[in-house]
């Protein structure tokens, strides 16, 4: 790796730590200058401008989430072996695993549900994708349920995911980990 390929990869790491703890617009350029010890202009050297630095951290957060969660999963054994990774992985992450602040997917999501714009429709397509993969995969578990009904496996399987991170991360809940799982199970059942 090249020199200036490893400090765009330490922005896009300080970004995602970031984003991760602020959101999105509360990454600044300075900040990440402050961050790195670099100036504003050795930051922006790198992406030219804000907005294709937000466009590559969200390319840089996609490509983390599917390195921490479905890379190990992927050779699993399909349905419930690799399931029961992708729910244990995807607890990790939420955790700060692999950035401080938790799940920056999540942070970007909530930030940009409701502002239309490239880098909403990146993420939503990111965010289908992966909803797709869930969902063939609760139908390799149970292939007695129709796509429907996988559909909603995998809306559930987010649901928990979102409830751990409240409850974990906002109540500072210690039995939160125990009561996602208890949910799981009561989700992928004797399957």
């Amino acid at each position: 790796m090249s020199k200036g390929e490893n400090t765009r990869a330490r922005i896009l790491d300080e970004a995602m730590n970031q984003v991760s703890v602020r959101g999105m617009a509360g990454v600044s350029l300075g900040d990440l200058a402050t961050a790195l010890g670099l100036s504003k202009s050795g930051v922006l050297k790198h992406f030219q401008s804000m907005e294709a630095l937000q466009d590559a951290l969200v390319d840089s957060m996609i490509a983390r989430f599917t390195a921490a969660i479905w890379a190990p999963a992927e050779p699993l054994e399909p349905g419930r072996e690799r399931l029961d990774a992708i729910f244990e992985r995807d607890l990790a992450w939420t955790d700060g695993e692999s950035v401080k602040g938790g799940c920056p997917l999540t942070a970007t999501a909530i930030e940009l549900d409701d502002q239309p714009g490239p880098l909403r429709d990146k993420l939503k397509a990111a965010q289908i994708r992966w909803a797709r993969t869930l969902q063939r995969e609760f139908q390799v578990l149970r292939p007695d349920i129709d796509e429907e009904a996988a559909r909603t496996m995998a809306f559930q399987l987010k649901g928990i995911i979102l409830a751990y991170s409240h409850s974990r991360r906002m109540l500072d809940d210690e039995a939160a980990r125990a009561q996602a799982k208890a949910a799981w199970r009561s989700l992928v059942g004797a399957a």
